[in-house]
């Protein structure tokens, strides 16, 4: 792909940082610009998957994404967004072109089209990542790291 996007949006929680979400941020640097990366507040977070179901503070979790996303890709054009609802800023920014998601949070993006649509917003590229899956075969998530299943690049710790 030689043209990028102007303004590319990606975001998740972010509390266990895994080879997934590096998949996920390499995919959105290589085809944008700028990349707008939403990160689930820690009311979001409580209110979609529980109280106490996270480790870090959303704090935490921007200054570790900030770290890895120095470590891993270097000077790159970024925001961080404080994500309070699913959507985001996609839903109500033209400026956003594109959404990176991965192959299981995908269909959120029809689902910002859709919104996009009904408020005459031109409709995003969606660019979906395919899962990356621990040496079990089940996709690698920030749950089976916090359990201590697999460590952040799939790798199995626990038995059967």
């Amino acid at each position: 792909m030689t043209d990028k996007f102007n303004v590319v949006a990606t975001g998740g929680t972010f509390d266990e940082i895994h080879i997934g979400h590096l998949a996920l941020l390499s995919k959105a640097f290589e085809i944008g610009k700028r990349v707008v990366i939403g990160v689930s507040s820690d009311e979001f977070v409580d209110m979609v998957k529980g109280d106490g179901k996270i480790t870090h503070t959303y704090e935490q979790r921007v200054a570790n994404l900030r770290h890895v996303i120095q470590a891993n890709f270097g000077d790159v054009i970024y925001e961080i967004s404080k994500l309070n609802t699913t959507y985001g800023p996609t839903v109500i920014s033209g400026e956003v072109n594109a959404l990176v998601a991965s192959s299981e949070t995908a269909k959120k993006g029809s689902e910002i089209n859709e919104i996009r649509s009904n408020k005459g917003i031109k409709p995003l590229a969606i660019v979906i990542v395919d899962m990356i899956r621990a040496d079990d075969g089940a996709p690698i998530s920030s749950s089976r790291i916090r359990t201590g299943q697999i460590d952040p690049q799939g790798k199995l710790l626990k038995g059967e």
